[in-house]
């Protein structure tokens, strides 16, 4: 995966921070839902908004015993609240290595 870019506020790290944190402990945060368009409940977003601005942070729980944050990036407000199929393909892309990723792990733990 390509490497973030350091973009992220203090703001957001404590709030998205602390969602993915209680994610880990096997608990769903009040402000995590579903990313529409993955079936299911198991690819979550975040939404926080800050000084006008909307950031996301997208995560998957569907891999047993283990969190994947797949994308964090600033909403731009091109198609009102709707999540830009650049950035959902992205997400997809991501998923996938992160299946690919998690296969090896499981891999590993038998050996």
């Amino acid at each position: 995966m390509r490497a973030p870019r350091q973009t992220s506020l203090p703001f957001q790290k404590d709030a998205i921070g602390y969602a993915l944190y209680i994610a880990q402990r096997g608990g769903k945060h009040s402000d995590a839902k579903p990313l529409r368009g993955f079936g299911g409940a198991s690819i979550l977003e975040i939404v926080e908004d800050h000084a006008g601005d909307t950031y996301r942070a997208v995560y998957t729980v569907r891999l047993a015993g283990r969190i994947y944050v797949l994308h964090v990036f600033q909403k731009k407000s091109k198609t009102g609240i709707k999540t830009p199929k650049p950035e959902i393909e992205l997400i997809k892309s991501r998923l996938k290595r992160a299946e690919e990723e998690h296969a090896r792990w499981l891999e590993a733990q038998k050996g």
